[in-house]
């Protein structure tokens, strides 16, 4: 299949054809990374736009049984459905589960549904590598929102936050003491904070612990991104749906006002910037990673051992050196 072709077939909404695209942009081979940047460029004239939902939670939550009836939800209602689902790699063999197709059976069926489980290769923020341009890929197939599900929470929270429109965090009922464990950044980047299980026996609990984290944001300063009312914090039942509807009805409103007062636009910009920067220091990282690059790092490491050459002349000799 020519690039051409791909490209042609990814705008037509061909799943196949979006899958191989994502396997060539998460390649770290040259020639791969080469014809990857001409398929984006390609692609990226569509000029279409997806809602990115990036999700959020600790372990155990339930994410992945969210996400299934959230997406069967959105398809219901004759949306296009992508989900980026991040799996942890281990940092000592690189191997990665990739099991989320499994936990989402029923959404791996539907055909308005996309899944794609990519490994985190112990890169920051819990997403893997490539996201932001698999993300790109899925818009361009047509799909109507994309959801960004990470590994779990942690500092580096925000790079969820700089690829998606909407940032979701999502919690499980529990004692009083649990908003002690979730870090007030990432509260503060949060839009919507979801209580889940809000079912059953953990019904009240869920209901005291959304209105501790209601509480709690109303602590915060407004952000100017914001209509009143938000970040907001509601409960919601995956496995029996109910709450999931206004939580839909919440984002879409969300999105509504930001686009009508211009920040979902310059938030857009904002992130296209990150994310060039990104490339920059990605690329220049990449450049250590030669064996040239290696032996005069070895040999300058050897030197400021030995005491030869301080650190700061090391250094600025190895940068030059990379400057060609």
């Amino acid at each position: 299949m020519t690039r051409d072709d791909l490209s042609d077939r990814i705008l037509s909404g061909d799943r196949r054809a979006l899958a191989r695209a994502i396997t060539l942009i998460e390649s770290a081979r040259p020639e791969h990374r080469e014809a990857a940047a001409q398929l984006l460029e390609r692609v990226n004239g569509a000029g279409r736009e997806a809602i990115r939902i990036g999700l959020s939670g600790t372990p155990g939550v339930g994410k992945s049984t969210f996400i299934e009836s959230f997406g069967l939800m959105l398809t219901e209602q004759g949306l296009k459905v992508a989900v980026l689902a991040v799996d942890p790699s281990s940092a000592r063999s690189g191997g990665s589960i990739l099991g989320d197709k499994t936990r989402m059976e029923r959404l791996s069926r539907e055909p308005a549904a996309f899944i794609r489980p990519s490994p985190s290769r112990t890169h920051l923020g819990g997403v893997a590598r490539r996201t932001r341009e698999a993300v790109m890929l899925c818009e361009a197939a047509g799909f109507d929102v994309v959801l960004i599900e990470t590994v779990g929470v942690g500092q580096s929270e925000t790079v969820v936050a700089e690829m998606s429109d909407i940032f979701v965090l999502l919690l499980a009922p529990a004692g009083g003491d649990e908003l002690q464990g979730v870090k007030r950044g990432i509260m503060e980047i949060a839009d919507l904070i979801l209580v889940n299980k809000a079912d059953g026996d953990l019904k009240p609990a869920a209901n005291r612990t959304r209105a501790d984290y209601a509480g709690a944001l109303r602590l915060l300063r407004r952000r100017p991104q914001d209509p009143e009312g938000f970040p907001k914090a509601l409960t919601v039942s995956a496995a029996t749906g109910e709450g999931l509807a206004q939580a839909w009805e919440e984002m879409r409103a969300l999105v509504a006002w930001r686009r009508a007062e211009g920040h979902f636009a310059a938030r857009r910009a904002a992130q296209a910037q990150s994310w060039f920067a990104e490339e920059v220091r990605q690329g220049l990282l990449a450049r250590l990673e030669t064996p040239e690059s290696r032996a005069a790092m070895e040999g300058f490491a050897r030197q400021v051992a030995a005491g030869e050459i301080t650190p700061v002349v090391a250094a600025a000799r190895m940068l030059a050196r990379l400057g060609g």
